[in-house]
C-alpha cells in the first residue's frame, strides 16, 4: 500500500506542478492580448475589438478561479473530507462557467441595443488596427488551445480543459470581431455590432457545455459504459472470481470510486476469501490510475472445490485457479 500512495503522491504533485505551469501561462497571454485588443479598439474605433479585450481580460480571472479550484482539489483528504476535495475542481468551473456566461451576456446586450437602435450613421468605421489586432489574437487564441487542452488530457483535470475551452470561445470571438471589422470596413458599419452579438453566442455555448460536464461530475454520474467494461474484464480475470453480482461506478471529479460484488467458492474460509479480495482490489487499483477508492464485496457461490483444504493453496499463494 506504502507503494500506491507513494505514486499518488506524484501523481498529484505532477498534477498541480502542470496545472500551475499553464496557468501562468495563459495568464500571461491573456493580459498582454487584452491589452493590444483594448488598445486597437479604442484607436481603430472598433466596439467589436474593445468587447473582445474585455471578453481577455475576464479570462485572468477565470484562469485564477481554475487554480486556486485546481489546489483545493489536491489536498489530501482529512477527518471533515474523508473522501477527498476533488469536486472543488468541478466548483471552479462552475464558476468558471458563470463568469464566462454573464461576460458574453454584457457584450451581448450592449451589440443589441446599438443593432436596435437603428442610428448606424454614428457608427465609425475601425481602422486597420483592429483587424491585425483581430488576426493576432485568433492566431494566439486557438494555440493556446491546443496548449491547454494537451495538458489537461495529460494529467484528466476537467477544469483545465474548461480552460481550453475558454480559449477556443476567444479564438471563435475573435473570428466573429474580424468578420464585423471587415464588414464595417467596406462600407457595413452595423457589421460591428452584429458580430459582437454573435461573439455572445458562442461565449453562451462555451459556458453552457462546461456547466453541463461540471454538473455530471458533481452528482456521482457513472462512468462511460467502455471504462465499466474494462473494470468488468479485469475483475474477471482472476480465475478465483466467479461472477460478479454488482458492478457501480461513480465520478468524483477526475477520480473514480469502484464497488464491486464478487462472486467466489462459498467453501472458502474467511481468510481465503478476503485473499481473493485484495487481490483484486490491487488489480483495479493498478490497471486504472484514475481509481481512488474500491470496494470489494464477498457473496458466496453454490460451487464447492472438490480439492481437499490440505491439496488447495491457490489462495495464499495467489495462483490464478478456478475451482469447479
Amino acid at each position: 500500500m506504502k507503494n500506491n500512495e507513494t505514486i499518488t503522491n506524484t501523481a498529484e504533485q505532477n498534477f498541480q506542478a502542470v496545472a500551475n505551469k499553464v496557468a501562468l501561462v495563459t495568464i500571461i497571454e491573456n493580459t498582454a492580448l487584452s491589452l493590444i485588443k483594448l488598445f486597437a479598439g479604442i484607436f481603430a474605433n472598433s466596439s467589436a475589438m474593445i468587447s473582445d479585450a474585455i471578453h481577455s481580460a475576464s479570462d485572468v480571472f477565470s484562469t485564477i478561479v481554475v487554480l486556486i479550484g485546481i489546489k483545493l482539489a489536491s489536498k489530501e483528504p482529512d477527518k471533515e473530507h474523508p473522501y477527498g476535495h476533488e469536486r472543488l475542481e468541478c466548483v471552479a468551473a462552475i464558476l468558471l462557467s458563470i463568469l464566462l456566461f454573464f461576460t458574453g451576456l454584457g457584450i451581448g446586450i450592449e451589440a443589441f441595443n446599438k443593432i436596435i437602435s437603428g442610428n448606424y450613421s454614428v457608427l465609425e468605421m475601425p481602422g486597420m488596427l483592429a483587424l491585425i489586432a483581430a488576426i493576432v489574437s485568433i492566431a494566439a487564441k486557438e494555440g493556446m488551445y491546443w496548449y491547454t487542452r494537451h495538458y489537461a488530457k495529460k494529467i484528466d483535470s476537467g477544469a483545465l480543459m474548461a480552460d481550453a475551452w475558454h480559449h477556443r470561445s476567444d479564438a471563435f470571438s475573435s473570428i466573429g470581431a474580424l468578420v464585423g471589422i471587415v464588414g464595417a470596413r467596406l462600407g457595413f458599419p452595423i457589421m460591428d455590432s452584429i458580430a459582437s452579438l454573435v461573439i455572445f453566442v458562442f461565449i453562451a455555448k462555451a459556458a453552457l457545455d462546461i456547466f453541463k460536464d461540471a454538473m455530471n461530475k458533481m452528482v456521482d454520474h457513472s462512468c462511460d459504459e467502455e471504462t465499466e467494461k474494462a473494470i468488468y474484464d479485469c475483475v474477471m480475470a482472476n480465475e478465483q472470481v466467479m461472477g460478479i453480482d454488482l458492478l457501480h461506478t461513480r465520478v468524483f471529479g477526475n477520480k473514480i470510486y469502484v464497488d464491486v460484488e464478487i462472486q467466489v467458492n462459498g467453501s472458502y474460509t474467511l481468510r481465503e476469501a478476503h485473499g481473493i479480495a485484495e487481490v483484486v482490489h490491487d488489480n483495479i487499483e493498478r490497471t486504472f490510475l484514475k481509481v481512488k477508492h474500491i470496494m470489494v464485496h464477498i457473496n458466496p457461490a453454490d460451487i464447492e472445490c472438490p480439492k481437499s483444504e490440505d491439496e488447495c493453496h491457490c489462495v495464499e499463494q495467489k495462483i490464478p485457479l478456478r475451482h469447479t
